[in-house]
């Protein structure tokens, strides 16, 4: 088998892997949550998005894209408070949760309960587990399980798609 064959074989499987049942473009595997703890899920139009987000939001919470490393004034953010979701507000974390990473991004050991869902990305080939918002389905990031105890987890999350409320 040539590299080319080789790279062939894997990009179609990565394609296929997207278009399987359970990998649509929306969030469709709910975290381990009960179904009564899940948000409402807001839907609004691609319109309504744009005229909601700045371009860089839009990219990253309905496009999925990821945001320069180091980029966020959210990676030395060290007050206490939660980090709510900037597309609907719904609370993801809290300052609790928050450890430093050393990758670039705000990145968090922890959820809020029902905040989240996940689904398998292959964007990469590899498969990499992918999250976004509960509610609007905003795209935020990846985690992965190279984080601190108690979890073991890191939820590698873009700056741009969080807005951080002091606590009071």
């Amino acid at each position: 088998m040539t590299r080319r064959q080789l790279f062939g074989w894997l990009s179609a499987f990565g394609a296929a892997a997207q278009t399987a049942p359970g990998n649509a473009a929306t969030p469709a595997t709910a975290a381990a949550t009960p179904a009564t703890t899940r948000p409402a899920r807001l839907t609004l139009t691609d319109a309504e998005w744009r005229a909601r987000l700045s371009a860089a939001q839009y990219d990253v919470l309905r496009r999925e894209g990821t945001e320069r490393p180091g980029s966020s004034a959210l990676n030395a953010e060290k007050r206490p408070g939660t980090y709510h979701c900037v597309g609907c507000d719904l609370p993801l974390f809290s300052h609790t949760m928050k450890f430093e990473s050393g990758t670039g991004w705000p990145s968090f050991f922890d959820m809020l309960p029902g905040a989240l869902q996940t689904r398998t990305d292959y964007k990469l080939i590899l498969p990499r587990t992918e999250y976004h918002c509960a509610r609007c389905g905003g795209h935020h990031g990846h985690v992965f399980k190279d984080g601190p105890k108690p979890t073991g987890l890191r939820y590698c999350n873009n700056g741009v798609a969080l807005r951080f409320e002091v606590a009071a």
